[in-house]
């Protein structure tokens, strides 16, 4: 092959573009655009085919999906599915994370793990709260998990729908929805079993803020009405897992107008009870969307059903001048007055034992309340409240909304598995329709696209074009053959694994797969064989990174959260690198040769 000014200066810019990536110099679009435009004025690509990635159907899938995902979220479905999922039951860490990950890699083989990682990250954290589980020994594994249940499936992650959109563009028929799943599963149920039963226990044990902060947590006062469709009545509080939820507690019954305190594990739940709970504003919001349960006052406003996109919660704290004071929470006519209903009160320092309606305000008293989103702008400078802030965010939309939201995503993926449209129409018609049935407002559509992912895709394809016109990816290619053709195909695949994973996990996934793609069609042409085992090892390569936070964006998005060190993922996800990686190249290598 030649090696010219083009060649020398596409490696020169890719190394570099590597380099920026790799030590975090600037955020990985602006990387990826500066190394693509100075691609197109050294000549490499014209201006067409450098931006031709902004049309990939690809990329534009991805797009569709993360205002799937959005919908989803906004309607509530995932929060409501976190009992579902993850249990009321602490147990053991090996059978909890079992329980834990199974489902949530199968809910991301048929949504986008990035959004979905953002999605369930505050409900894993919640849950984690309420069971005293250290949540350190759950986000990294969510994230691995996420990863895993996206190899199965076209839609699991972006760097799939990369590859696919490539091959479309070459002229290949790109793949079928669950094709990359025959080596994709085998590799997410080896990995989160890897997790799961021993790896685990080289993550650390840190506790969330709040719970270290104990009983120093502002605590509110709720009192909620047992109706009868309350599914626990006639059982214990203990086995109606009362005594379990971490960031609440049940300290009071009120029965035929008697007060039962303290209230013992054994003591039986009946219809009618008045239960009075102190808890933190997230779990009080929660708590007053349980079924059969209802909140004390406001008959007329139906709590569980109530549209996020109308309503928010907020804390607003009783000033010494507030026309309030020294009227009781029933005398106020809280809701007339401020268009607004009262969840809960808290009292500095003290437990008000008492019915939520009877409590008289104080100055410094600090209510949590839902209203309108104009709260905030018409109250924020009244004098009746020295400060109105916004609290804890749980989305929530009718219950006909959320169905639909969930049949709609179901048709999603069914059209694209029987192949009735192309997944790209599939994604945007699902899109479409969350927004035309208000199960998502159009606002929220456009801030749920991610729009640093969506540039940096389409970069990543124009810089792999640049990489196949300049013969660099010709040349690595040759290289990797002269290295690994002695030892046969497996070794081949196996070579090609590694670079993509040795890339992803310094730089990014899409990335990754953007500039190995025409370097598995160089080997392919070399070998005379077919491309599809090359793409499955590229594919399946710039997914499978967990050695790194900066490897995939799932990984990063967890760090924060769970209080993470670089080395715990070190520790953990270098040894599932080696056996996700080995179960990837055994199974490429039986099905394809």
């Amino acid at each position: 092959m030649t090696v010219d000014f083009q060649f020398w200066y596409t490696l020169l810019i890719v190394l570099a573009m590597l380099g920026a990536l790799a030590f975090e110099v600037a955020q990985t679009a602006l990387i990826l655009t500066a190394a693509l435009l100075l691609l197109v004025f050294g000549g490499v690509i014209g201006p067409g085919e450098a931006f031709q990635g902004f049309s990939n159907e690809g990329m534009l899938t991805v797009g569709f999906l993360f205002v799937v995902a959005s919908g989803l979220h906004a309607t509530g479905v995932f929060s409501k599915m976190t009992y579902v999922l993850f249990g009321k039951e602490r147990g053991n860490p090996r059978s909890k994370l079992i329980r834990v990950l199974f489902p949530v890699a199968g809910i991301s083989a048929f949504i986008n793990n990035t959004p979905l990682v953002a999605i369930l990250i505050p409900a894993v954290r919640s849950w984690c709260r309420r069971l005293n589980f250290p949540s350190s020994k759950l986000l990294i594994p969510l994230s691995y998990a996420t990863i895993l249940g996206g190899l199965c499936t076209l839609i699991g992650t972006s760097t799939n729908l990369v590859i696919h959109g490539l091959l479309i563009d070459h002229g290949y028929p790109g793949f079928t929805f669950f094709e990359l799943g025959r080596v994709g599963l085998p590799m997410a149920v080896v990995g989160i079993l890897a997790v799961a039963l021993v790896l685990h226990r080289f993550l650390p044990k840190r506790k969330e803020v709040a719970a270290q902060l104990g009983d120093e947590v502002r605590e509110f006062v709720i009192e909620m009405k047992v109706n009868a469709a309350y599914p626990e009545i006639g059982n214990s509080v203990q086995s109606a897992g009362l005594r379990r939820l971490k960031g609440l507690f049940l300290f009071q019954i009120e029965r035929d107008g008697k007060m039962i305190a303290p209230v013992t594990p054994t003591e039986k739940i009946h219809e009618g009870d008045r239960l009075f709970f102190t808890g933190i504003p997230e779990t009080i919001v929660e708590l007053q969307k349980s079924k059969g349960l209802d909140v004390v006052r406001d008959v007329h406003f139906d709590l569980k059903n109530y549209d996020s996109e109308e309503l928010k919660t907020y804390e607003v704290v009783i000033s010494p001048k507030s026309p309030l004071i020294d009227r009781t929470v029933r005398e106020s006519n809280f809701r007339r007055v401020y268009d607004a209903v009262i969840l809960a009160l808290h009292r500095s320092g003290e437990r008000v034992n008492r019915k939520i309606g009877d409590i008289r305000i104080r100055a410094g008293d600090t209510l949590l309340i839902l209203a309108s989103h104009e709260f905030h702008t018409k109250w924020y400078h009244s004098s009746d409240f020295s400060l109105v802030s916004t609290s804890e965010e749980v989305p929530s939309k009718t219950r006909i909304q959320a169905t639909l939201a969930m049949v709609i995503g179901a048709l999603m993926v069914l059209a694209a598995t029987i192949e009735f449209v192309p997944m790209s129409v599939a994604a945007a018609s699902a899109a479409l329709l969350l927004v035309l049935t208000r199960c998502l407002p159009l606002r929220e559509a456009f801030n749920g696209v991610d729009l640093g992912v969506m540039l940096s895709i389409a970069c990543a394809l124009g810089i792999a074009r640049a990489v196949e016109n300049s013969g660099v990816a010709e040349f690595v290619a040759h290289g990797l053959l002269g290295v690994s053709a002695q030892f046969g195909t497996l070794v081949i695949i196996a070579a090609i694994y590694g670079a993509t994973l040795l890339i992803t996990e310094i730089v990014s996934n899409n990335a990754a797969a953007a500039i190995m793609f025409p370097i598995g069609l160089s080997v392919a042409a070399s070998l005379e064989t077919g491309i599809m085992p090359f793409m499955y090892a590229i594919t399946l390569g710039a997914s499978a990174a967990f050695a790194t936070p900066i490897g995939y964006q799932t990984n990063l998005m967890v760090q924060g959260p769970g209080g993470y060190k670089f080395l715990d993922y070190v520790k953990v996800g270098l040894p599932l690198d080696l056996i996700v990686g080995s179960v990837c190249v055994t199974m490429i290598h039986f099905l394809f040769f």
